[in-house]
């Protein structure tokens, strides 16, 4: 008789609703505005990843991206997508940001110009107008690049054009852009009319680094909505590298304003270049970029790399 009334208590429990636990909220400040560089993250919320984790992700485009690292800085985002080079002047700067993840983890910038124009190699530069959009770390970049073809900074004219890169290099107004993105422009310049080529830094004496990476506050090093996180974006990156035309539906299925040829060609451009092991850190590649960034000038120090960067678990 007991054992009759214990199995009709066990059964009548089961059928009773089990309370369902909020997920926890998570805001992603971008770098940007959504484009196909966020894709991992996109499609981690859009695949159900994301609350799998128990998390409810939330992304914000920023009204003014210089502001990323300071509203990170003061606790108004949990996360931020920024830069790798970025990350050491904020450190100097004396900012409490961490890397704790990586969004792209291979340079996308370039030196660019028309493919049927006189340049022909970065030597061929001397004496003519370079267009830039930010200067500090693309100002290094290209002392390095041109510094593997025996020139100086003195032998090239740079030319602020703001951001109107591609349209200053296409109307003649310079003969090289600096800072073009090898996944966007060179795609902007096609549809145009007008190809490009492009001369990558990695391959003129810039050591490699990730051009966007995860950054948060280091108060939150152990905060375990991050591993969580980094695990559903890791899950959404090989769905990505497997499903290559499903990812491209469910990114366009969230941001139908972005299914056109320039973004449809950057996405399937830059899917090799997304971080495969977001969270993993290559120590050696860390201290290595930090020391070119002592080397030019633009550090004082390069830090430890334990102090720019944690592994989350």
């Amino acid at each position: 008789m007991n054992r009759f009334v214990l199995a009709s208590f066990i059964t009548l429990a089961s059928l009773l609703p089990v309370p369902v636990q909020a997920a926890d909220k998570l805001t992603v400040l971008l770098e940007w505005f959504v484009n196909p560089d966020h894709a991992p993250m996109i499609i981690a919320k859009e695949r159900g990843l994301f609350a799998d984790a128990g998390l409810d992700v939330e992304f914000i485009p920023p009204a003014d991206p210089s502001a990323v690292p300071r509203l990170v800085s003061a606790k108004q985002a949990d996360i931020g997508i920024h830069y790798q080079p970025s990350l050491y002047l904020d450190h100097e700067a004396g900012l409490p940001l961490v890397r704790f993840g990586t969004l792209v983890e291979t340079p996308l910038n370039t030196v660019t110009v028309l493919a049927n124009g006189p340049i022909k190699s970065l030597g061929d530069l001397k004496g003519k107008k370079i267009g830039f959009s930010v200067s500090g770390f693309e100002d290094a970049m290209l002392r390095r690049m041109l510094a593997a073809e025996g020139l100086t900074k003195d032998d090239v004219e740079l030319i602020n054009v703001n951001f109107s890169l591609s349209p200053s290099l296409i109307g003649g107004k310079v003969d090289a852009t600096l800072g073009g993105f090898r996944n966007f422009e060179l795609t902007q310049m096609k549809l145009a009319g007008h190809e490009g080529r492009s001369f990558f830094p990695e391959e003129y004496g810039v050591p490699p680094y990730d051009e966007l990476i995860y950054v948060t506050h280091r108060d939150a090093a152990k905060d375990s909505r991050l591993r969580r996180f980094l695990g559903a974006v890791e899950q959404a990156s090989i769905f990505m590298t497997n499903h290559p035309q499903e990812a491209w539906e469910l990114f366009v299925r969230a941001y139908p304003n972005l299914d056109d040829e320039l973004n449809r060609t950057a996405f399937f451009d830059t899917l090799p270049r997304f971080a495969k092991r977001p969270a993993a850190v290559d120590h050696l590649r860390y201290a290595r970029f930090g020391a070119f960034m002592q080397e030019t000038g633009l550090i004082k120090t390069a830090p430890a790399v334990e102090d720019i960067t944690i592994e989350v678990r």
